[in-house]
C-alpha cells in the first residue's frame, strides 16, 4: 500500500470543495460586472467572503482574496511597511529566523528597496521563538513583527500572544503566517490582537491557488501590485470566485471537524513519535514545545537525505525533507539550521505531516517500513 504523509505540502481536494469548485466553475459572470451575471457572481463571492470571517472570528470586510499563502505573506510583509513609510512613521520589521520564504525573502528585498531595518530573530534548540532576543530588537523602534503560528518543518507552535503583547507594547503591528495552524488548532483572528493573517486554502483541502489575507480595516497596506483595486485596493485582479466558494467550504469542513481531527491526528503522531524514538540515530525535533497534530519532525543521523526521501518513497511512503536542493548540491534548510546543525553534521531531516484523510492503515505502514528506511539510508553514508 501508500501511505502520503506529506500533508504540511498539500492535502487532498475534501469532496465537499471539489463540489463547490465544480458548480461554480459551470457559471458565469465577472463579480466586478454589473449585469446580471455579474451581480450573482458577486452574490456567491461575498457569501464565501462572509462565511470564511464568520469561521476565523473576522469581519467580512477584513477578507481580503488572494491567490494563496505566499501571496498573501508578500502582501503583508511588503506592503505594510510601504503603507508606514508613506504615513512618515517607522517601518523597521522583525521577522523569526525560521519563516516561509515568502516571508523572508519578500521582507529582505523590501527592506532593502525601502532602506529600512530588518531583524531576524532566532529560536531556541527546540524551534522555538527566542523572546529575549525579540524583546532586545524591539527596544530599537520597530513597526512590524511578523511571526508564523507555526513552523512549516516542525510543526511548533510559536508562542504568538507573548509576541503580540511585546509588540503592541513597543507600539508595533503584528503580522501572522497561519498557513499550517488554521484547520489544526482554534484560530480566532479578533481575539488574537493581529493586524493582519494569512492563509492557504490547499492545506485544509480546497483547491491550489486559493487563500486570504486578513487584515483589519485601520491596518495600513499598501498595494504591491496595481491593478483594478480589486480587493481594498490591497491586491487587485479578477476575482476567483469558483476558488473562493470551495475555499469556504474547505474550511468549513476542516473547522467543523477541528477537535475530533486534533484527537485523531494526536493519537496518530504519538504512535509515530514513539516508534520512532527508540531506532538508532534518530533524533525527534520540537521535544518540550507544543506541536501541530499531525507533525513529525525528525532528524537522522549518518543519513544521506536524498536516499531517505527515496527509501521512503520507495517504500510507499510520500513524505518531505526539509533539505533544500540548489544546483544539485544539498544543504539544509534554515529551519533546520536555527535549529543548531550545520551540513557537515552529515544529518537527514524528514517531516511526517498528516491530515485530514489520514487512515489508520496509513500509519502504521509507515510505523512497519520507516525502521528499515532509515536504515538503509544511513548504511547509504552520511553527508549533507
Amino acid at each position: 500500500m501508500r501511505a502520503y504523509l506529506d500533508h504540511a505540502a498539500t492535502s487532498r481536494i475534501r469532496p465537499v470543495a471539489a463540489e463547490a469548485y465544480a458548480r461554480e466553475l459551470t457559471r458565469t459572470g465577472n463579480p466586478s460586472s454589473l449585469h446580471t451575471a455579474g451581480r450573482a457572481a458577486r452574490a456567491r463571492l461575498e457569501e464565501a467572503r462572509e462565511r470564511i470571517a464568520e469561521l476565523l472570528g473576522a469581519r467580512s470586510s477584513e477578507v481580503v482574496f488572494t491567490s494563496g499563502g505566499s501571496e498573501a505573506d508578500a502582501i503583508a510583509i511588503s506592503g505594510i511597511p510601504e503603507a508606514l513609510i508613506e504615513r512618515g512613521q517607522r517601518a523597521d520589521t522583525v521577522i523569526s529566523a525560521i519563516e516561509h520564504d515568502a516571508i523572508r525573502l519578500s521582507a529582505r528585498r523590501a527592506a532593502k528597496l525601502h532602506d529600512y531595518r530588518l531583524h531576524e530573530i532566532g529560536t531556541d534548540a527546540a524551534g522555538r521563538l527566542d523572546l529575549a532576543e525579540l524583546d532586545e530588537a524591539l527596544t530599537s523602534g520597530v513597526g512590524l513583527v511578523s511571526v508564523m503560528w507555526a513552523n512549516n518543518e516542525t510543526g511548533v507552535i510559536q508562542p504568538l500572544s507573548e509576541v503580540i503583547e511585546r509588540a503592541h507594547a513597543a507600539g508595533a503591528l503584528v503580522h501572522s503566517d497561519a498557513v499550517q495552524a488554521v484547520g489544526r488548532v482554534p484560530v480566532n483572528f479578533h481575539d488574537s490582537g493581529l493586524a493582519a493573517l494569512s492563509l492557504t486554502g490547499h492545506k485544509i483541502g480546497a483547491p491550489v491557488g486559493t487563500g486570504v489575507l486578513l487584515a483589519r480595516t485601520d491596518t495600513p497596506i499598501h498595494d504591491i501590485r496595481p491593478g483594478g483595486g480589486q480587493e481594498r485596493g490591497i491586491r487587485s485582479g479578477t476575482l476567483d470566485v469558483a476558488g473562493a466558494c470551495a475555499l469556504a467550504a474547505a474550511l468549513d469542513a476542516a473547522i467543523e471537524d477541528l477537535e475530533s481531527q486534533r484527537e485523531r491526528l494526536t493519537a496518530y503522531t504519538e504512535r509515530l513519535r514513539a516508534a520512532l524514538s527508540t531506532l538508532p540515530g534518530v533524533r525527534l525535533t520540537g521535544e518540550g514545545s507544543e506541536q501541530l497534530p499531525g507533525f513529525t519532525h525528525l532528524i537522522v543521523t549518518d543519513a544521506n537525505p536524498e536516499a531517505l526521501l527515496l527509501l521512503a518513497d520507495m517504500a510507499g511512503i510520500a513524505t518531505a525533507s526539509s533539505s533544500a536542493c540548489h544546483a544539485g548540491v544539498q544543504s539544509l534548510s534554515h529551519v533546520v539550521r536555527a535549529l543548531g546543525y550545520r551540513d557537515e553534521d552529515r544529518i537527514a531531516p524528514l517531516r511526517l505531516s498528516l491530515g485530514w484523510d489520514t487512515t489508520e492503515d496509513e500509519v502504521a505502514h509507515a510505523i512497519t517500513e520507516l525502521p528499515g528506511v532509515i536504515a538503509q539510508a544511513r548504511a547509504a553514508g552520511g553527508g549533507a
